[in-house]
C-alpha cells in the first residue's frame, strides 16, 4: 500500500477543495467547481461499494486498463467519461460546503467499509473489481486529475 497516496486521501485532498469556489471552471472538461465535487463523491460511492455500476470495459481490454490504473501515468486531459451527460447536471447542494461535507463523509465511508472489510472488492465501470489498494490508486490518480484540472495542484 502507497502510504503517500493514503495520507493524501485522508488528510490532504478535502483541504484542497475547500479553496475552490463552486462556480470555478476548469483548465478542461464541462463541469464546475461544484459539480467535480460532487462527482467525485459519487467515484467514493462507486469505490466503497454503495453505488452500482455496470462494467462498460471488455474482458479482452481489462489487462490493459489494470495496467494503466496501476500506473503513475496521469488521466489525460478532457478524458471522456462514457457515463456522464455531454452537460453536467446541476449541483446537489445550494452550497459548496455541504458538497465537500458529503465528500468527506463518503470518503469516511470508504475507509471504513475497508475497514469492516479487508477482503472487499468492489465494482469499476472501466477497471472491473478492485480490491483496497487498487480503489485508492484509483482514487488518488482521479483526485489529483481533478485538482490539476481547476489549477489547485501543478
Amino acid at each position: 500500500m502507497d502510504a503517500e497516496k493514503l495520507d493524501f486521501l485522508r488528510n490532504k485532498f478535502v483541504p484542497f477543495l475547500q479553496n475552490l469556489k463552486p462556480h470555478a471552471k476548469g483548465k478542461w472538461g464541462v463541469l464546475n467547481g461544484q459539480q467535480m465535487v460532487e462527482h467525485f463523491t459519487e467515484a467514493l460511492r462507486n469505490a466503497s461499494g454503495k453505488l452500482h455500476l455496470p462494467r462498460i470495459t471488455p474482458d479482452e481490454h481489462l489487462p490493459k486498463m489494470r495496467e494503466f490504473l496501476m500506473s503513475e501515468k496521469p488521466f489525460k486531459e478532457n478524458t471522456k467519461n462514457p457515463l456522464m451527460s455531454e452537460l453536467p447536471l446541476p449541483a446537489k447542494h445550494v452550497l459548496m460546503k455541504d458538497s465537500i461535507n458529503e465528500l468527506q463523509q463518503e470518503l469516511n465511508g470508504f475507509f471504513t467499509a475497508f475497514e469492516n472489510n479487508p477482503a472487499l472488492t468492489t465494482g469499476n465501470a472501466f477497471f472491473g473489481a478492485l480490491n483496497y489498494e487498487q480503489n485508492v490508486h484509483l482514487l488518488h490518480k482521479h483526485a489529483q486529475h481533478h485538482l490539476k484540472q481547476f489549477g489547485l495542484i501543478e
